[in-house]
């Protein structure tokens, strides 16, 4: 549904894992994705990104790791070596520049911890008419 995957031989996807329309997975540093994860429309993940310091505008990356659970919502960001762990939340439209401890809200930008989550999660997603299934 118009999401757009850069190396996809480096993207590890888990079971029941639903991506949104428009998404975009970054996988030329390598990208890690749990089970029962969503993504809402829009969302980038970027594992690969330019060096502001770098005289000659050269390129650094690093793996992108979402632990099962997590929920990515809508038209957020995530940079390059950032673990979003289990059962987080990213709020729509924020930017994650840092690691997200589990079960942890963050919205804003750069994304801050906003809240927490219920750390009882038993659901499977797949069964709400979402857009694409691994």
């Amino acid at each position: 549904m118009g999401a757009e995957i850069r190396d996809p031989h480096n993207i590890t996807i888990g079971t029941k894992t639903t991506i949104g329309h428009n998404c975009t997975l970054d996988g030329r540093g390598g990208l890690q994705i749990g089970n029962n994860v969503n993504f809402s429309s829009e969302v980038m993940i970027w594992t690969m990104q330019h060096d502001p310091q770098c005289s000659n505008f050269g390129i650094e990356s690093s793996p992108v790791v979402i632990e099962d659970y997590a929920w990515i919502s809508c038209r957020s960001v995530i940079l390059p070596g950032v673990t979003v762990g289990k059962g987080s939340i990213v709020a729509a439209g924020a930017v994650v520049t840092k690691s997200v401890e589990p079960h942890t809200i963050v919205g804003g930008v750069p994304a801050k911890p906003i809240g927490k989550r219920n750390e009882n999660l038993e659901y499977t997603l797949g069964n709400q008419g979402a857009i694409w299934f691994v």
